[in-house]
C-alpha cells in the first residue's frame, strides 16, 4: 500500500468516526434522522471542505462522492443502531478524538502533498481536525471543544508537526503519518483519562478538578 492510499484509508476512517461523533451529539440533543444525517455529515466533512477551498483544490467529497455518502450512512447506522445510552458527552469525546488524530495527519499530508511550507502544512492538520466539530459545536449550542480549555487543537498540533518534521527528515509518509495519529490519540487521551485542561492566566495547566474559571 503506497502513502497515498494509506492516507486515503486515514481520511475514509477519520470520516466515519467524525459521522459517528457528530451523531452521537444529535442524539444527546433527542434530533430526528434528519438531525443525525446533517450533525454527522457536517462533522466529517466541514474541516476538509475548507481545507481545500484554502489550498484551492478541488473540494475532496465533490471528487469522491463516496466519502459524502460513507457519512451519511454512518450517521443514519448509528441512529438506528447506537443505543441512546451512548450518546453521551464521554463517547462524542472519545469518537471525535479518533477522528481529530486521522484528520491532523490526513490534512498535514495533503497539505505537503500540494508543495506548500511545513508551518502552512501543519495548520491545514489542525483545521481539518477541528472545523467540523467546532460546526457540531455551535449547532448543537454548545461550547466549542477548541475553546473549552480541553487539549483538543493543542492534540492536532502535536501530531501535525510531528508528521511534517518526520516527512522533512526523509522517513516514509505512511510511518510517519501512523506516528503522528499515535500523538493525537495519546495526547488527547491523556487529556480525557485524566482531565487535563489548558486554563486562563494563572491557571495554565490544570490536572483534574473544576474546569478552569
Amino acid at each position: 500500500m503506497d502513502a497515498m492510499s494509506v492516507i486515503d484509508a486515514v481520511g475514509i476512517f477519520g470520516v466515519v468516526v467524525f459521522a459517528v461523533s457528530g451523531a452521537l451529539a444529535a442524539g444527546r440533543h433527542r434530533m430526528d434522522p434528519i438531525g443525525f444525517i446533517l450533525l454527522g455529515t457536517i462533522t466529517a466533512i466541514g474541516g476538509g471542505s475548507l481545507r481545500d477551498i484554502l489550498l484551492d483544490r478541488p473540494v475532496f467529497w465533490t471528487e469522491a462522492p463516496e466519502q459524502l455518502v460513507i457519512s451519511i450512512i454512518a450517521a443514519l447506522i448509528t441512529y438506528f443502531i447506537v443505543p441512546p445510552s451512548l450518546a453521551r458527552q464521554t463517547w462524542i469525546a472519545w469518537s471525535d478524538a479518533a477522528g481529530l488524530a486521522a484528520f491532523a495527519v490526513q490534512g498535514s499530508f495533503i497539505a505537503l502533498d500540494q508543495g506548500v511550507s511545513a508551518v502552512v502544512a501543519v495548520v491545514m492538520g489542525i483545521l481539518t481536525a477541528t472545523g467540523g466539530g467546532v460546526v457540531r459545536d455551535l449547532l448543537c449550542g454548545d461550547q466549542p471543544m477548541i475553546l473549552s480549555g480541553q487539549l483538543y487543537a493543542s492534540a492536532a498540533l502535536a501530531g501535525a508537526v510531528v508528521l511534517a518534521v518526520l516527512v522533512g527528515t526523509g522517513m516514509s509518509k505512511d510511518l510517519a503519518a501512523g506516528i503522528g495519529f499515535l500523538i493525537v490519540m495519546l495526547t488527547r487521551g491523556a487529556a480525557l483519562i485524566f482531565d487535563i485542561r489548558i486554563g486562563p492566566p494563572g491557571e495554565f495547566l490544570k490536572i483534574g478538578g473544576d474546569e478552569p474559571k
